[in-house]
């Protein structure tokens, strides 16, 4: 794959954290990765496990995996998908592969609910920046989502790391592209 250049190492992410200007916590072990995903239901890319393993940052922007209150992760995960039903609600957006939209709103927004529930879970990284939830995977862009709003700010969590927090610039597309994303980079493709 062609969108990560080697490894997201540890020592890498613990370089990238000490450019954030933010105070941050010991990494989660491999038990509490665990323990989150099994209590939230979603798996962390294998990036981003990397990355909490290194340290947990903290302030508002930084989802809290240790210590953050329950209700509002659960409100950070569900901030997409809400987003886009925001969007089929007050903005007329439908998708054509989802078939005729309903008449009824509530018919609508059961219906897009319903195709919501088999898209990718995007996981949030910093304020509305989310990775792909993907088990195992690496490489995956970081997306910021604002309801149906949704564009690149990294082309995987390193190039995004690097752009917010080390003012690098965000650069080309790898060659072959961003590494799709099921159902969110129809957004930005």
């Amino acid at each position: 794959m062609s969108t990560v250049e080697h490894a997201f190492t540890i020592e890498e992410a613990h370089d990238l954290q000490a450019s954030l200007a933010e105070p941050v916590r010991p990494g989660l072990s491999e038990a509490e990765l665990d323990d989150v995903e099994a209590r939230f239901g979603f798996r962390f890319a294998a990036d981003h496990r990397t990355f909490l393993s290194a340290g947990v940052p903290i302030g508002d922007r930084w989802p809290d995996w240790r210590c953050g209150n329950p209700e509002q992760l659960r409100k950070r995960l569900d901030w997409p998908v809400d987003g886009v039903l925001y969007d089929v609600e007050h903005n007329s957006f439908w998708l054509p592969d989802w078939g005729l939209r309903p008449v009824d709103l509530t018919d609508a927004l059961s219906r897009a609910r319903s195709h919501l529930a088999r898209v990718p879970q995007l996981v949030p990284v910093c304020g509305h920046r989310y990775l792909p939830g993907i088990a195992g995977s690496t490489g995956y862009p970081v997306l910021s989502v604002y309801q149906t709003d949704i564009v690149y700010y990294g082309y995987d969590l390193r190039g995004y790391l690097r752009h917010d927090f080390c003012d690098e610039p965000l650069g080309p597309p790898p060659a072959d592209g961003p590494r799709h994303v099921e159902f969110w980079s129809r957004f930005v493709e």
